[in-house]
């Protein structure tokens, strides 16, 4: 493993250090079957040719899908490497990847699914009532937060788990949950411990 000299994850420094030293252990590699099955059976009718956010994009191998599919996509990452090896892998999508800052960020258009993938839990737990105000303010009522959720109970992180519980406390006063399942393709790092679930925006909070 290399020798990091940042420890923070909310720095930007976190992130470029480890794409800089190709340090990327959440990194599939490639696009999740949960995410497939998602496209091919319950967003397309539902959505049709969506509009897509992908916050905390890192390497953002799912901008090629969803383009080839035909959706509006969008991804976002705040560390200038993350963004800079996204837009080498997608070559003439590049210009699919932005860096900016989800907190601040503003899509030019609405998303009807914000995809979830390794985001929340790249940050501490203090963040967690923040994202999920931002994802809530971003998604009109019944559009989509669709993607992978970590739970784990380990205090250490990144990746930093949570508890089945408290995620649903976290997301209820905005989302109610349409699907639960489990993730049969997962990576070392997140075997046996994550599961894709898809969440809809209610018209408004509790």
């Amino acid at each position: 493993m290399p020798t990091f000299e940042t420890r923070d994850p909310t720095d930007q420094a976190f992130w470029n250090e480890r794409f800089d030293h190709n340090f990327t252990p959440w990194d599939k590699g490639g696009v999740p079957a949960a995410l497939r099955d998602f496209v091919t059976h319950s967003a397309a009718p539902a959505v049709g040719d969506a509009v897509v956010l992908i916050p905390g994009c890192g390497s953002a191998y799912e901008v090629a899908y969803f383009s080839d599919i035909g959706w509006d996509v969008t991804a976002i990452d705040f560390s200038a490497a993350a963004v800079a090896a996204a837009q080498a892998l997608l070559g003439p999508l590049a210009e699919r990847v932005v860096q900016a800052d989800f907190f601040t960020f503003t899509p030019q258009k609405t998303p009807d699914i914000i995809y979830e993938r390794a985001f929340l839990c790249a940050l501490p737990p203090r963040m967690r009532d923040a994202i999920a105000a931002r994802w809530a303010a971003l998604l009109p009522a019944g559009r989509l937060l669709a993607g992978f959720f970590y739970f784990d109970d380990t205090p250490k992180g990144p990746p930093f788990g949570i508890a089945p519980d408290a995620l649903d406390a976290l997301l209820t006063p905005y989302f109610e949950r349409i699907d639960d399942r489990a993730v049969t393709d997962s990576i070392p790092a997140f075997e046996g411990k994550e599961r894709w679930q898809v969440w809809r925006r209610l018209a408004l909070a509790h």
